[in-house]
């Protein structure tokens, strides 16, 4: 009670024209670089402004805590991490902290990242707190769902965006639910006669599609070619799957050795899919998995310009391989399509 009688005294002192005046001012230049502060839970109103003003913020802490208690604020304020632009006004300013209007801060998870990668951007992240950090793949995916063991093609590609000092678990758990809810529309909406038995193996069939396309409108049919193999027994003969399996062996040129070695997503020496997708797919090639292009087609080759041939045969296909790969010369005798 003191101190509200002396912040009465303070408003009287100004004067309700002055203090008026002072609540509806920049308390920094409009162009001020914003500045960050952070309010401890458990904070009243004085500590609240006290943190404030500590933080950098030239505002005066009492006058802050008077216009907190006349406009009913005070035991509104929500504890978090925030940052005032410039021109931002106190009044402006309690609004913010009663709102909760946190300082957002942002990660993007790319399509066509292994989980790996993006585990490394997310424990690179200098605004979230790293809870994670420590734990294996298989410790952290307890953490995120009962119903996966391995992690990899289970995240959304997106942009996250979270309070400073997050838990990591928070964008994991997020990008995770997303994920399954795009494969569950994906699934509904899918094509009959597919040949995935689960919608995980759409997801496996996805993440190939993600990784084999060169330009974007072609999804379609890079998935019709996988899916007519899928349907006849062939063999998928992928080589993003060979490269995934070879972890960090791959050095960025793929061999003919490497196509022999066996590995479980070695799609040259093994039918089928692989056991587990191979990076985290898009919306479109989640898409194009459950809804391929309606084709013949067996076979693509890269012209060399981002796009791709198509063939249904395999005389059409080593036709097309000697006019865009090998500039028309024939294939050496014993060289296997692809």
């Amino acid at each position: 009670m003191k101190k509200f009688i002396v912040l009465l005294l303070l408003l009287c002192l100004l004067g309700s024209g002055g203090f008026l005046w002072w609540s509806q001012a920049p308390i920094l230049p409009a162009g001020h670089a914003p500045v960050a502060f952070t309010i401890k839970p458990g904070s009243g109103t004085r500590a609240a402004t006290e943190q404030i003003e500590a933080a950098g913020v030239p505002v005066q802490p009492m006058l802050l805590e008077l216009l907190a208690r006349l406009t009913g604020s005070s035991a509104r304020i929500k504890a978090g991490s925030y940052e005032i632009e410039g021109g931002t006004t106190p009044r402006r300013l309690i609004q913010q902290l009663v709102r909760g209007e946190f300082a957002q801060h942002a990660l993007t998870v790319i399509e066509g990242w292994t989980f790996g990668q993006m585990r490394q951007a997310i424990n690179a992240h200098k605004s979230l707190s790293h809870d994670t950090a420590s734990l294996s793949d298989a410790e952290l995916m307890a953490k995120i769902s009962p119903d996966f063991k391995l992690p990899e093609g289970l995240f959304f590609p997106d942009t996250y965006l979270f309070a400073k000092g997050a838990s990591d678990l928070q964008v994991y758990r997020q990008a995770h639910g997303l994920m399954l809810a795009r494969l569950n529309e994906a699934w509904q909406a899918r094509v009959p006669g597919l040949p995935y038995k689960t919608p995980y193996e759409a997801l496996i069939m996805a993440s190939i599609v993600e990784k084999e396309t060169g330009l974007h409108s072609e999804r379609d049919m890079i998935a019709s070619v996988f899916v007519n193999r899928l349907r006849i027994g062939m063999m998928l003969q992928t080589d993003p799957t060979v490269i995934y399996g070879m972890g960090q062996q791959f050095q960025g040129n793929l061999r003919k050795r490497d196509l022999q070695s066996d590995t479980p997503y070695n799609t040259y020496t093994r039918a089928g899919l692989p056991p587990t997708p191979i990076a985290l797919p898009g919306v479109a090639a989640l898409k194009a998995a459950l809804n391929p292009a309606q084709s013949d087609m067996l076979y693509f080759v890269s012209r060399g310009n981002g796009s791709s041939h198509f063939s249904g045969n395999l005389d059409d296909h080593n036709r097309a391989v000697n006019k865009f790969q090998r500039g028309g010369k024939p294939a050496p005798a014993g060289t296997a399509a692809k």
